[in-house]
């Protein structure tokens, strides 16, 4: 049981966990779910943490197939510049190790941006808090529980 899956059983939020053997070689997390699952890679979906200008931290969730935009990103978020954040950092926020980190049940929270294209499926897959879980949940639900934005943020 993952923070991710206790917020969202508090939330009574509806969602469906996918599980798949995580192989410990491979660091592209998103792309390995899409492929162990057989999923579509345009609907699974990284969260990541990002720093926006100085220690100002937003969570953006961007399909597995794109990159992040950071100049879209900081735009977003009226920023000047966006890097990613360090890992420990990531930790220290999230609660969660790069690879699953999930948008839900992090230590803190954050102003969570999700990429636009998210609207064009009526469910999408984040991390579900671990490498190797995935969660199943509409884009409706991630904007309503989360507060979150939705925007362009995926570099094109």
């Amino acid at each position: 049981m993952t923070p991710a899956i206790l917020f969202l059983e508090k939330q009574k939020a509806p969602f469906e966990l996918l599980e798949y053997l995580h192989d410990e070689n491979n660091h592209n997390f998103a792309n390995e779910a899409s492929a162990k699952l057989c999923l579509a890679p345009e609907t699974v979906f990284k969260t990541l943490v990002v720093e926006v200008d100085i220690n100002n931290f937003v969570v953006a969730i961007v399909p597995s197939d794109k990159q992040l935009s950071m100049k879209k990103l900081a735009k977003a978020v009226s920023g000047k510049k966006a890097v990613m954040a360090g890992a420990r950092k990531v930790q220290s926020l999230s609660g969660y190790v790069l690879g699953g980190v999930s948008p839900f049940g992090q230590k803190k929270r954050l102003i969570t941006l999700l990429d636009s294209s998210a609207n064009h499926f009526n469910k999408i897959y984040v991390s579900g808090g671990r490498r190797g879980l995935e969660i199943a949940i509409s884009p409706d639900s991630i904007k309503q529980i989360l507060n979150a934005a939705v925007e362009d943020i995926a570099a094109q």
